[in-house]
């Protein structure tokens, strides 16, 4: 995995020295090689950190051109099928210098423009700019596994693998948008494409941008390359369940290729287990990493010790202890936006023990979000489509913005929730303009109401919560500490073959994940096969500190600077509201590293 970069001037050329100080805020996502390329004119510049897994030599240094040298082109992230995509090009008559999957892309571009991204699976957020079309082509990947933000300030375009790299080259700090706030409140996160700074965005999952002197690099819109379009289809179970395995083994495999080894969370629950159960069936033995939490008697690393031993493969494990709260001062400057997740240390500290170890490890995000893993999934799957459609007529009879499925989901998704009734109790007066009339209004973007719920939740889920909380947070604990991680569930073939399925084929109450179960529980032990879905977050108990929030909320920068209200944090003090206090928590860390 690597850190890229881009600027392109409208007036002035560009200074390198500063764009290089761009490019190095992003070490920590690349340390093996820096490289920068600088146009003619002196006003585009693209540069790179690298974390090489392919073609170790100096070929595979970035930024790369082409034969021609009018393309060039910054990779971060990988292209599982590239072995197959190259094979497909030099049968096309094109020649390769390097053994990368980045000059499989600089080829397949060449080959088939923007119709690349229909070709390739993997992980990727790219640019390539084009010096004889003077055009920048930027893309990400259909989840949103890898981040790319960009943004117009002062006249001047700039993208980058995390805002901190286009800060940095900025005269002065962007102007806070304050409906982040409220945003932030309500979904534990900054929700695309906006961030948390005016004139920058993020450039949404399965989203191109083409920006050329045509339109004088003038504000173009984001181009959908991809959607997941769900069906209904019922097939025998027996069928599902061997398609399945045969996707999920085949993704694995193409997970696993890399000149350097590759190992693998293991929570002891279905989803890691099953990838590492997928590894050492195709012949690997990988290093696996687990984390647990003292004095918890449910503490996960045990379960992982469980199929570690089982597997017959090798486990290290880290314990922590309240004193890794302090970690959020470090997270604030990772995240670079606020998020919220209860994970987000956890997650932290299991990256930085594999990478003591590997430089990549395959994890199981995307697995409840596909099969049906989730407890809201579960509770919301004994609705019928009527149910939904229904609930929607409602709504636009009554004129309101509310659906009763989208305030469930809603209210699954909280951890404390904050909406538009609630917020002006605790914001400050002069934030109360900045508070959307509907606050689930990103919710609602996404639901679909003529699905079965059990399907749009999921839907959601994949759109909202995994793509912005969830892979955000794997991608920025784990590149903190120059560690790649992979996720064999979010294949695209294996994700769109489950939304093509009718709910009634592959899930069923009161059984985990049948069709991930059935084909693991001939290699897993019946112990893990029968635990009950347990989040990676810890005890309860760890975020219930209250004299913790107290010692650096009561008089904190959020009250200083009039964000929050005193009235109102007394109030959630006084209910003893922890779920709400732990966002205000991250807030803080947050406003006190970039704000102050």
């Amino acid at each position: 995995m690597c850190g890229i970069v881009g600027q392109a001037n409208t007036r002035a050329p560009i200074h390198l020295a500063t764009f290089e100080g761009m490019r190095d805020t992003l070490a920590h996502r690349g340390p093996d090689d820096a490289g920068s390329w600088l146009s003619e004119d002196g006003r585009v510049a693209l540069g790179h950190r690298r974390l090489s897994f392919l073609d170790l030599t100096p070929a595979g240094h970035q930024p790369m051109c082409n034969e021609r040298g009018n393309l060039w082109l910054v990779l971060n992230g990988e292209i599982y099928n590239y072995l197959e995509l190259r094979a497909e090009l030099e049968a096309r008559g094109h020649r390769f210098k390097s053994q990368t999957d980045t000059e499989v892309l600089l080829h397949g571009y060449e080959e088939w423009g923007v119709r690349l991204l229909e070709k390739i699976k993997g992980m990727f957020a790219f640019g390539i700019w084009d010096e004889e079309k003077h055009e920048l082509f930027l893309a990400r990947d259909r989840f949103g596994i890898k981040p790319l933000y960009y943004g117009w300030i002062d006249g001047n375009f700039y993208f980058a693998s995390e805002l901190k790299a286009i800060i940095k080259g900025l005269p002065g700090r962007p102007a806070l948008r304050l409906g982040a706030i409220s945003e932030y409140l309500t979904y534990r996160y900054v929700p695309s494409p906006h961030t948390i700074w005016e004139g920058l965005y993020k450039l949404p999952p399965a989203h191109y941008l083409l920006l050329s002197p045509k339109e004088a690099w003038n504000y173009p819109k984001p181009q959908a390359y991809w959607s997941l379009e769900p069906a209904n289809r019922k097939i025998r179970p027996e069928e599902a369940i061997e398609r399945v395995g045969h996707i999920l083994r085949r993704s694995v495999q193409e997970h696993l290729r890399s000149e350097v080894p590759i190992g693998n969370f293991l929570s002891g629950g279905y989803d890691s287990s099953a990838l590492a159960a997928f590894s050492t069936m195709l012949g690997k033995q990988p290093e696996t990493f687990s984390i647990g939490f003292e004095g918890w008697a449910q503490s996960e690393h045990r379960y992982a010790e469980t199929v570690a031993k089982h597997l017959g493969v090798p486990i290290h494990t880290t314990i922590v202890g309240a004193e890794q709260l302090e970690v959020l001062d470090t997270l604030a400057y990772h995240y670079d936006e606020p998020i919220a997740d209860i994970s987000i240390i956890p997650t932290y500290m299991v990256s930085q023990l594999a990478s003591r170890y590997n430089k990549a490890v395959l994890s199981g995000e995307g697995a409840d979000e596909i099969f049906g893993g989730y407890t809201w999934q579960k509770e919301i799957a004994r609705f019928r489509p009527w149910q939904a459609w229904a609930a929607s007529a409602l709504q636009r009879l009554s004129g309101s913005p509310k659906n009763h499925f989208v305030e469930r989901y809603a209210e699954a998704m909280a951890m404390g929730r904050f909406h538009s009734g609630n917020l002006p109790g605790i914001l400050h007066p002069r934030l109360h303009g900045s508070i959307p009339p509907f606050s689930e209004w990103f919710y609602a973007s996404h639901y679909r109401p003529g699905e079965w719920p059990l399907k749009a939740f999921q839907y959601l889920d994949i759109k909202t919560f995994m793509a912005e909380l969830v892979l955000t947070k794997i991608d920025r604990a784990s590149m903190a500490h120059s560690l790649e991680v992979r996720v064999p569930f979010l294949g695209h073939e294996l994700v769109e073959y489950l939304f093509q399925l009718h709910p009634s084929v592959y899930f069923r109450q009161g059984e985990t994940k049948f069709l991930l179960r059935e084909n693991i529980r001939r290699h897993l032990p019946e112990a893990i096969l029968g635990r009950p879905k347990q989040g990676f977050v810890g005890p309860d108990s760890y975020y219930m500190g209250l004299a913790w929030y107290h010692q650096h909320l009561h008089k904190g920068c959020l009250i200083q600077d009039e964000i929050l209200s005193g009235k109102g944090l007394e109030e959630l003090f006084r209910q003893k509201s922890h779920w709400q206090l732990w966002k205000l928590i991250v807030l803080e860390k947050w406003w006190k590293r970039w704000m102050r």
